[in-house]
């Protein structure tokens, strides 16, 4: 099963293209114009064990809020497709990540159910050039679009920088056991029958 492809997003905000490979081996590339943001998305790759190319232009001399819920927007889309009917995937994940003192707890349910719960707060308003408040309109923009209940927490932590890098690491390290493939599981891991 091929779990790949190509995905794009434009508006008069925002242009936006997107290659996606489920079953990588962490090739990246990694361009929004927001340095922050870069590096977290590589570190969300590297860790969910994906191939992720991104090239992103929005009009940040507006702000940042834009390109990085628009990125989120189209993540989610792509994630929601290349899962298709999420056949023998294992759905669930729950990841506990350190950060040096900070610690972040995420659990997810690839459901098709859109549903975001995040916990959180930072002492500053910006880490570089990315807006601290962006990090849970980037979350639920990946919720609400590929179809996955979310929980996050910031369970505890002083440096914003290390807050963040704990939640983007530990999606990447969700995503990546929430889609992996079990053999035992016949059909979705559902009662249903349907996801």
């Amino acid at each position: 099963m091929v779990r790949q492809g190509k995905f794009s997003r434009k508006t008069n905000e925002t242009d936006i293209n997107l290659f996606l490979n489920l079953d990588g081996n962490k090739r990246i590339d990694i361009s929004t114009g927001i340095g922050f943001f870069d590096h977290m998305l590589t570190l969300f790759a590297f860790h969910g064990n994906l191939d992720f190319n991104i090239l992103a232009k929005g009009d940040l001399e507006v702000d940042d809020h834009h390109l990085i819920e628009d990125a989120g927007i189209l993540i989610g889309k792509a994630l929601k497709e290349l899962l298709g009917e999420k056949k023998g995937i294992k759905r669930y994940s729950s990841v506990f990540l350190p950060m040096d003192e900070a610690l972040a707890f995420i659990v997810i349910d690839i459901s098709d159910r859109s549903y975001l719960l995040f916990e959180g707060e930072f002492n500053k308003d910006k880490v570089g050039n990315f807006s601290t408040d962006m990090v849970e309109e980037f979350f639920r923009a990946i919720a609400l679009n590929a179809g996955i209940t979310m929980h996050l927490k910031i369970m505890y932590g002083k440096n914003d920088h290390h807050k963040i890098e704990a939640l983007f690491k530990g999606f990447g390290r969700a995503i990546k056991e929430a889609i992996s493939i079990d053999d035992s599981i016949s059909g979705v891991l559902s009662t249903k029958g349907v996801l």
